[in-house]
This record gives structure tokens, sequence and C-alpha cells, in this order.
């Protein structure tokens, strides 16, 4: 065997097994031979097949032009100094399909002057990848961008673009900075440097306010997710930004509805009840100085009603107050069984035996804490009976699991709640039933000790008896809110 025939049987087993296609091809663009990778590329069960077509016919008409060029100044030039090009072309199948691929012309090893090596890179996985990314890029509810590494914005979904103000072409090729505040930046160059150095996905700023300029000069402030993407070109960063101004604005609300009621609560333990104290006492000193005498008894009947209103004020201050408290989470947590929990519930609300319960509990046992859990079913339970309407009737007290919620309901056969008054009755001071004992703080204080845990509490009227239905949602499985937790 010749030296030139050895050395084309070693290209030959060297590339037959390629994992990307390749063929051996003349100035004229015929094949002389193919791999299987380029054949199964090509849809042509048979490599040997290929021999003698021309590499042209798979191309569209203009890339086949540019190639029969190329192959012109490829074979034109010194052997040693022929040139390797590169296209990424629109290539057919003989089943019709289309595929993307990038085409490579280069020298072949060996004897091979007259012949060159033209290689086949199937790209259409990257492309479907890159289709995929660009779609879930796109459609993010959160706001998105890219960046390379000279921290130009190379691409924007329209989530981030609405966030900032911007139409999403005004900011492809801006300097990122273009959304930082002017204070922020030279800080900003500096994180980015080490993030580049050894980058990880990670959030940024972690335990301070970070904000972003928005296009009318206003900050905002923000959450930014960061993290390395892949790209053979070069490396490419993506920053997931959250617009957080909403929760900002309810935690602002939150913090400054909690001073208030501390306040409020302050002034109502000490200076509210320091004056009615001093109120009944000159009440008590007076009728202490008219012991000797004969009152009337429309006289005796005021000191009397006196001092009945300054119990109901004193009663009503400590109301506040437990009201106050029952906005604090209880973290006494235990496993509790909702048989005893509904058992010691309705002990405790005293029902009279005029009235008839019924239970029916589906469902496990719950961890939580029982005092808030076992006060809000004996308020529910005592409310059914107290503005019932009559001295005797029906109250249904069910469980079962709803997702992760234990979900408690308070039936009764009563009057109901009049309509329009279903979120009504929670507010503080409102009395459901002007003609029954009490001040209005008792389902008030439900449903903030509820809220205060996770659940929540809702009414229905007519309920599944014709009265009054509450529904307690308790969380029965937990989620974490506090970093402590």
């Amino acid at each position: 065997m010749s030296i030139a025939l050895q050395n084309q049987a070693e290209v030959h087993a060297a590339l037959a097994h390629a994992p990307i296609g390749a063929m051996i091809i003349d100035e004229a663009g015929v094949i002389s031979w193919a791999n299987q990778a380029v054949a199964a590329l090509l849809g042509e069960p048979d490599p040997a097949a290929l021999r003698l077509t021309l590499a042209f016919v798979w191309l569209p008409e203009d890339d086949a032009e540019v190639l029969r060029q190329m192959l012109d100044m490829f074979f034109a030039a010194p052997v040693d100094a022929r040139p390797t090009w590169s296209r990424v072309v629109p290539i057919q199948t003989m089943e019709g399909i289309r595929q993307t691929a990038e085409l490579t012309l280069t020298c072949a090893p060996g004897d091979f002057d007259k012949r060159a090596l033209l290689y086949f890179q199937s790209l259409t996985r990257q492309t479907i990848a890159e289709k995929r990314f660009s779609q879930v890029f796109e459609n993010l509810p959160l706001g998105a961008l890219v960046v390379d590494t000279r921290q130009r914005i190379v691409q924007v979904n329209s989530a981030l673009a609405s966030e900032f103000g911007y139409p999403r072409e005004e900011l492809v090729g801006q300097p990122l900075e273009t959304l930082l505040p002017a204070r922020c930046r030279p800080a900003h160059r500096e994180h980015v440097e080490g993030y580049v150095a050894a980058p990880a996905s990670r959030m940024m700023g972690t335990g301070r306010d970070l904000t972003g300029l928005h296009r009318s000069g206003q900050e905002i402030p923000v959450e930014i997710a960061l993290t390395r993407l892949e790209n053979a070109a070069q490396p490419m960063f993506m920053a997931i930004v959250s617009d957080i101004s909403s929760r900002k604005r309810s935690e602002t609300a939150l913090q400054q509805t909690n001073a208030q009621l501390e306040e409020f609560t302050y002034v109502a333990s000490h200076d509210l009840r320091s004056p009615l104290r001093g109120i009944g006492d000159l009440v008590t000193w007076i009728r202490e100085d008219l012991s000797g005498f004969e009152l009337p008894d429309d006289v005796q009947y005021n000191f009397d009603r006196i001092s009945l209103r300054i119990d109901r004020a004193e009663q009503m201050i400590d109301d506040l107050l437990r009201y106050a408290r029952a906005g604090v989470r209880d973290t006494d947590m235990e496993t509790i069984s909702p048989a005893e929990l509904v058992e010691e519930a309705l002990a405790l609300a005293l029902v009279p035996d005029s009235f008839t319960i019924e239970v029916d509990l589906q469902g496990g046992d719950i961890v939580a804490p029982r005092a808030p859990l076992s006060t809000s079913l004996r308020n529910l339970i005592g409310n059914a009976v107290k503005h019932h309407g009559g001295a005797s009737g029906r109250v249904r007290i069910t469980m079962r699991e709803e997702g992760r919620f234990s979900v408690f309901t308070v039936d009764d056969d009563g009057q109901g709640v009049t309509p329009g008054n279903e979120e009504r009755i929670f507010k503080l001071f409102h009395r459901a039933s002007p003609g029954t004992n009490g001040d209005g703080v008792g389902l008030a204080f439900t449903r903030r000790m509820i809220n205060a845990h996770g659940g929540m509490v809702t009414v229905r009227s007519p309920g599944a008896l014709g009265g009054a239905s509450f529904e307690i949602h308790w969380p029965r499985i937990l989620l974490k809110e506090h970093e402590d937790e």
C-alpha cells in the first residue's frame, strides 16, 4: 500500500466514528468520502451513498454559492496557507426536514493536498435550547436581564423593562449602571469585579436595602438574584430583579399600625384607667358622705348607673389590651387532639342543656399552640348560643382537612347574621345582637388572634343549619415566615 493510501485509510478510520459529521471533498465540491454522523444528519442511512454527490445540494442557493467561492479561494492558496472557514447555514435532509448546522472547511491531514475536510456540526439542539430559554426568559413573572463581562445589557424581558419604565429595545446595549442610582455605581463596580472573579448563584446585597433607578428618576426597592450563564463565546450573567415596592409599603404600613396600636394600648392602660379610678373613688366618697341621709330612689339609681358605667369602661380597656396582645404570635407548639380540643372548648363555653351539640371531626392531630385555637373555638361556640335568638337550638362542630389547613366549622340554627354584616361583625366594638351582653370585642379578638397565627376566620349566613356558619382555617402545615423559625 502506498503512503498516500495508508494516510487516507488512517484519516478515514479516525473520522469514521467521530461525534460530528465529516466529509472529504475536492475543489468542485464532489464528495469522495463521508462518515456515519454526516450521513445520519443528512438523512442517508448509508454514508457510501453520498460518494460522488455534490456537497452543495443540501444547502440553500445563496449558501451554496458562498461555499463554491470559498472552495475556489481555499484551493487557490498554498497548502500551508489555506484558511479555515466556518458558516452557520440551514440544511434540508432527504426527508425534507430543515436543520441548522455549522459548516467548517479546513485542510485534510496527510497527503490530501487536493482534498478538503468539510465538518457538519448540528446546531438543532442548541437552537431549541436557545428558543426554550428565550421563551422562559420572556415569560418570567419577574424582571430579568442578561449582561456580558463589560456590564452591557445583552437581553432584557418585558417585565423588567416595565418595572423600570423603559421600552425593551432601549435598554439593550446600554450599560447596566443605567438602572442604578448614581450614588450606588462606584460600589457596584467593585461588587461586580468580585462576582466575576468567583461567580456563584446567590442573592445580591444580603442584609442591605437595594434600589434601582426608574426612568422617571425615582428609586424603587428591589431584590436581585444573580447567576452565571454558560456561553461558548464569553461568560454571561443573568439577574432576576424583583420590584418589592408593594411589599415595602405593606411592611411600612404594618409597622406603623403596630406602633400606633402599641401607643394606643399604652394610653388606654395608663391615661384612661387612672381618671376612671379617680371618678370611681369620688363616687364612693360622695356616697360615704351621704350615708346618713335618706336619698331619693332616682339619686340612688343614678349612683348605681355611674358605678356600672365605670366598671364597663374598665372592662373595655381590659378588652382593648387583650385585643392588642392577640396580635402576638404564640410559639409554644404542642400536638393537639381535635376531639380533646373541642371537648375543652365546649366545657369552657358553658353551653346550656337546652342546646343540642353535634360533633363530627375528620382529621388527624394538629401541631399548634393550644391557647389561641382553643380560645377561638370557645368564642365561636359561645357566640352561637348567645346570638342564637332562642332558648334552645342546635350547634354543630365539624373539622376536615383541606390542603395545608385544618378547617373547623361552627354551625347553628339560630337567627344568623343580617345580610351585609358579614364583615362588620368582626369590627372592634361592633355588637352582632344589640340585646345581648358584651361590648363587641369577641369576634374582633378571635379574628386578630387567628390571623396572627397564619389562619383565617369567615362567616356565611345562612349556613348548613339555617343560622350562622363560622369557619376557622387553621394551618396544620406551617410555613417558614421568619429567619429564626
